[in-house]
């Protein structure tokens, strides 16, 4: 468990640190570029431009309506957001790992409810395997008796057939 939070706060800071560079990056490659304020370099291939931009145009002039809109208030009229925000990182922290210990509880319990669910099933195919494996026995020794009675039968027929043909009969 340790280890794989570990694992995701490594990358988190490597996401933080690879967001910052490209956020910055070009930002600082300018800024080194044409060098600090005060600084006596001066760049002397390109000359100092000259443009007769208009002036930009506001947000009110393309969209009056989103004046209106404050970001500081968003959210501050739901209670439940309003108390999430002032939690301290540590109460975060804990509550996730209270988290991951209700999930981790659960799967266990779920883990726990299907091995014993298994195990029945399990038990009930044995128990059908033994009432099969009995069933089979008892036909088998039912055929083994059926063929000595068979044999029997054959041995009394034969002997009577040979009486009979001693007496005259001729057979069919």
């Amino acid at each position: 468990m340790a280890r794989r939070s570990g694992d995701c706060m490594r990358c988190l800071v490597i996401f933080a640190v690879v967001s910052a560079l490209v956020v910055c990056g070009p930002a600082l490659y300018w800024k080194f570029n044409k060098g600090f304020v005060g600084s006596t370099r001066k760049n002397s291939v390109c000359p100092p431009c000259v443009c007769d931009c208009p002036p930009p145009v506001s947000l009110l002039e393309i969209a009056p309506g989103l004046a209106n809109l404050t970001v500081t208030d968003c959210g501050g009229d739901d209670p439940e957001l309003k108390q999430e925000m002032e939690k301290q990182f540590v109460d975060l922290l804990t509550e996730e790992l209270k988290l991951q210990e209700a999930v981790a509880d659960e799967h266990s319990r779920h883990m726990n409810v299907t091995l014993a669910e298994a195990k029945r099933v399990a038990s009930q195919y044995q128990k059908e395997a033994e009432k099969c494996n009995a069933a089979t026995e008892i036909c088998e020794s039912a055929r083994e008796r059926a063929e000595a009675l068979m044999i029997k039968e054959r041995k009394i027929t034969a002997l009577w057939e040979k009486r009979a043909r001693q007496s005259g009969w001729e057979g069919e």
